[in-house]
């Protein structure tokens, strides 16, 4: 009699290598995943930037963008500053959020930990009127390197940059 289908062995052989191959696989998968989230949030993060400086010029008025509860990578708000103590102070307009979804380690240099004050002429400038330039670091969630950096000008504008580096920032 002619066989049609598989015997037991044989289909055990062919799982088998299938869990091999999605053993070797799945960490690779899971490291563009995250880069691929990291572009993502980058490039959100660059587009609030600009729209928080761009309304801090059309309206005359400071504004600021701050990290969730001081965390960047909880994702951010843009808020116009009325009474000049920006986060701090809850009862400041707020004109719009973004929240990542998945917890992303972002990190900012000195100047820019948790929150970016954009002046009515669209500089960025602390709230004591000092220059406020700066680096966002995106990490890589298995080692202390800097994957992207969003940084803040003199000038307020913002850039993305592309530059594999280790950071002390990125040490959890």
């Amino acid at each position: 009699m002619h066989q049609q289908g598989f015997s037991l062995i044989e289909l055990l052989m062919g799982l088998t290598i299938v869990g091999i191959v999605l053993y070797w696989v799945s960490p690779a998968m899971a490291a563009f995943t995250e880069s691929i989230q990291r572009k993502e949030a980058a490039s959100s993060l660059i587009s609030g930037i600009r729209h928080a400086r761009t309304l801090a010029m059309t309206r005359s008025q400071a504004v600021v963008i701050h990290g969730i509860d001081g965390d960047w990578g909880q994702g951010w708000r843009v808020i116009l500053d009325v009474s000049g103590k920006g986060a701090d102070d809850r009862d400041n307009p707020l004109i719009s959020e973004h929240a990542n979804g998945n917890k992303l380690a972002i990190v900012g240099n000195e100047m820019v930990t948790s929150y970016i004050r954009f002046s009515s002429l669209g500089m960025p400038l602390m709230t004591h009127r000092s220059f406020q330039n700066g680096t966002l670091h995106f990490c890589d969630a298995r080692k202390p390197i800097s994957q992207l950096q969003v940084v803040v000008s003199r000038s307020g504008r913002a850039s993305l940059r592309n530059q594999k580096a280790e950071q002390a920032l990125c040490e959890r």
